[in-house]
């Protein structure tokens, strides 16, 4: 069994830029040559598909977490290592975060946001203390990071809060990020 597992939420599609899918498999292909297990939708389906490739070709665990209701919508990954078929999204949500040690937000729409922001939401409140990280690939989540200013400034996130707030520009403060976690938690065991 793998050590610590990450959570990587990104889109079923693969946007415009080239670089989010060569990003999406350097993800995948660096998570499994740590060592560590990937946790994702479990989709063949865009960067959630390139992501889940590269980390199989590596030889790395990668356990998909796919809600029932979306297997005619996305294409379910048969080659995982394991696969969870759930009832809800809701449940698929729960599943995940149960089965991860750290969550990392890539470049995805609606989807990755809600699934973002429902762990960073639980971090806040005191419901789980495992890190969530954004993967600021191409400067894509520059608007949402501003946002979190505006929250701030505005009395909307506390100091404190905004200290579970954590961002990566490229895959190596990414996995430094990730390395960090992963010391805290062999210590806490």
């Amino acid at each position: 069994m793998t050590f610590l597992r990450v959570a990587v939420y990104c889109g079923s599609a693969l946007g415009k830029s080239n670089v989010y899918a060569e990003k999406a498999s350097e993800l995948g292909k660096q998570i499994a040559l740590k060592g560590f297990g990937l946790v994702y939708g479990g989709s063949t389906q865009g960067l959630m598909g390139k992501v889940a490739d590269a980390a199989l070709a590596e030889g790395g665990e990668v356990i998909g977490v796919m809600p029932e209701h979306l297997t005619g919508k996305e294409k379910v990954h048969r080659g995982l290592t394991e696969l969870y078929m759930v009832d809800s999204m809701h449940t698929r949500k729960k599943k995940m975060v149960d089965l991860s040690d750290v969550f990392i937000a890539f470049p995805g729409g609606c989807g990755t946001l809600d699934e973002y922001f429902e762990v960073f939401t639980w971090a806040q409140i005191g419901l789980h203390k495992k890190p969530v990280i954004i993967y600021n690939v191409n400067g894509f989540y520059d608007a949402l990071i501003e946002h979190f200013k505006k929250m701030m400034e505005e009395g909307f996130l506390r100091e404190h809060q905004h200290g579970i707030l954590k961002i990566a520009n490229n895959i190596d403060e990414l996995f430094v990020m990730i390395d960090e976690s992963h010391q805290i938690i062999k210590k806490s065991i």
